[in-house]
């Protein structure tokens, strides 16, 4: 989903300022570059809006070989422009066999010989010298042989961020960081600053939840440690990230005031959007399911209304309840729960009993 500028406020802009990732040394403008949506664009449209990107003022873009075709089309957008951008890219290896597979493919696809911060990707533990596994002992090698520069890891669950940051170990974290984040995330952040981690901010529009770019943009900088990485995937949405570069948008009181009342309405567990639960063996599509009740409400409900949607939403009568994506959720959600609330409430809406406008 698309970010709106919502309304104009009124006080205080100013020139964006420039955010240096901790220890990495790797200093860029505080806006940069999520590349997991251009997978979902032809390949000449996500060389056009990269590129547009770079000629924009972002400098640091972020993918991973997860992303399916996202590191080559990546590759194709720089290709000879290699020491003008700062590359991240992500590994999911849980095996050394598979961690030189992906280094070797990422390499490849971006059309370079090293990638300046590479991340471990999603973990839910701390890997560590000697540990058994030999994970940290690739990126060791790794770095040694001049492939990577920069060693990085990105979570989803906060239990274990902390145990990254005060490890010494990695030189970035990234973690889902947004207006609605809470007590726990600010905490991190922190400890990011202290620990000379750099923070690198993902989901900051809480997987389309949030829709006002100014507060999202004014809010992520307060924090002069944090990076946030946009997920871009429209023109019309680099067209506002690159109008903060030179338009900055403070975190006034009156934004302030709407970010509050913005938590009081999202308060508690949601779904975030991330997809991680997915594929479904019953074919349902959790990562927008899950939160349509929220959908509905914060965004034109005739377009989640539809024909299509209501099919979609009725294959939640057929869950297996295998709790697969349960399992599966970084944000360790009841997961099978919030499709059965979100069913009966859409329900509701189509029935005329519970009005969205």
């Amino acid at each position: 989903m698309s970010a709106c500028r919502g309304r104009r406020y009124s006080d205080r802009r100013s020139s964006m300022r420039d955010v240096t990732l901790g220890k990495t040394g790797i200093t860029v403008k505080q806006n940069a570059f999520g590349a997991l949506p251009i997978q979902r664009l032809d390949t000449d449209q996500a060389v056009a809006i990269l590129r547009r990107a770079y000629e924009g003022g972002m400098r640091y873009f972020d993918t991973a070989r997860a992303y399916s075709d996202s590191e080559e089309k990546m590759g194709i957008a720089f290709d000879g422009m290699r020491d003008k951008i700062y590359i991240a890219t992500k590994t999911m290896a849980r095996t050394p066999e598979d961690f030189w597979k992906d280094l070797e493919t990422s390499l490849k696809m971006l059309r370079t010989d090293y990638i300046d911060v590479y991340q471990f990707h999603c973990v839910d533990q701390c890997y560590r010298p000697g540990d058994g596994s030999g994970m940290y002992e690739c990126m060791l090698e790794a770095r040694e042989q001049g492939k990577i520069r920069h060693i990085g890891v990105t979570a989803h669950k906060i239990k274990v961020t902390f145990e990254l940051v005060e490890s010494g170990l990695y030189e970035t974290m990234q973690f889902p960081f947004s207006y609605l984040s809470g007590d726990q995330e600010l905490e991190l952040v922190k400890a990011c600053a202290e620990h000379h981690v750099g923070f690198v901010c993902m989901k900051g529009l809480a997987g389309g939840l949030i829709t006002n770019s100014v507060a999202a943009m004014a809010f992520t900088g307060q924090y002069e440690n944090a990076l946030p990485i946009w997920g871009i995937q429209k023109e019309k949405e680099l067209d506002e990230w690159l109008s903060y570069m030179e338009d900055t948008p403070a975190y006034t009181e009156e934004i302030r005031a709407f970010v509050e009342e913005e938590r009081r309405k999202l308060a508690g567990n949601f779904c975030r959007g991330c997809g991680y639960c997915e594929p479904c063996p019953a074919g349902i599509t959790i990562h927008q399911c899950a939160r349509m009740s929220l959908m509905i409400r914060r965004a034109p409900s005739a377009a989640w209304l539809n024909d299509y949607w209501q099919k979609e939403m009725e294959k939640i009568e057929g869950c297996l309840h295998c709790n697969q994506c349960k399992s599966h959720c970084p944000y360790e959600l009841d997961t099978p729960r919030l499709l059965m609330e979100n069913l009966e409430d859409y329900r509701r809406v189509l029935a005329g009993q519970i009005s969205v406008d």
